[in-house]
């Protein structure tokens, strides 16, 4: 039987003060279980996004509590907080988030860098990884000099460098056309399917949340349905992902 790997309970958060506080989250708790494709669905402001932050360790709730192996977030310090981002945790975004100023195998390195590993041992990770995604030879680039679908792959090997086992990937294809979107489902597909990673994706995309076993989706700060599915291909002219 399969561990749960994350757990938020009862997570409410809340912003302003007066009448103008609203709940982003209201009384949230779910379960991950290690080697879960979920994926998170809803329309805009549904706090599908505010909710990742909390699986990631990102933000502190107004009330209630996240864990992350057993281990809740109250339970940690600062420091704990941040080895369990940079160590367990590997993170996508829409925006990519790479550093403009470092070329793509500095960019990769940098959890490694941040973890203490010697310069040789972490530029020999970064061009394994970079190699896994099909870019070993854009290392020196800058990301000025890639496609978005190019940058998007660096920052999953980024997401790699740890080699954590969890991902949590928010929108990871809002910012890219269809072939570059379907290149980066084929591999985050790929290490849930091979590498037994557990996926988490925020996506507002339908064809997109079809390839997960479970879709979770949320409307104003509550979760509304839970579901499980079997993992399907688009129709012809959606993305599709590899078999």
């Amino acid at each position: 039987m399969k561990k749960p790997i994350l757990e938020l309970k009862g997570i409410t958060k809340e912003y302003g003060a007066g009448k103008s506080r609203f709940k982003a989250l209201d009384g949230v708790s779910l379960r991950i279980n290690e080697g879960e494709f979920v994926s998170i669905t809803g329309p805009s402001g549904s706090g599908k996004s505010t909710l990742l932050h909390f699986l990631g360790f990102l933000d502190k709730p107004t009330s209630g509590d996240a864990c992350i192996g057993g281990v809740a977030m109250t339970e940690m310090n600062e420091d704990g907080l941040a080895d369990a981002r940079n160590e367990k945790i590997g993170f996508v975004f829409q925006a990519f988030n790479l550093a403009p100023t470092l070329t793509v195998g500095r960019n990769v390195e940098l959890p490694l860098t941040i973890g203490g590993m010697g310069r040789k041992e972490r530029r020999k990770r970064a061009d394994g990884l970079l190699s896994a995604v099909g870019l070993l030879e854009k290392r020196n680039s800058l990301p000025s000099q890639l496609s978005g679908g190019e940058k998007q792959r660096v920052a999953i090997a980024r997401a790699l460098a740890n080699n954590p086992k969890i991902i949590l990937a928010d929108e990871p294809t809002g910012n890219l056309d269809s072939k570059s979107g379907k290149e980066v489902l084929d591999i985050l597909y790929g290490l849930w399917e091979r590498d037994g990673k557990t996926i988490v994706i925020i996506t507002h995309e339908p064809v997109v949340a079809a390839y997960a076993e479970r879709t979770i989706r949320i409307r104003d700060g509550k979760i509304e349905g839970d579901v499980r599915q079997k993992p399907r291909k688009a129709g012809e002219d959606e993305i599709k992902v590899k078999r």
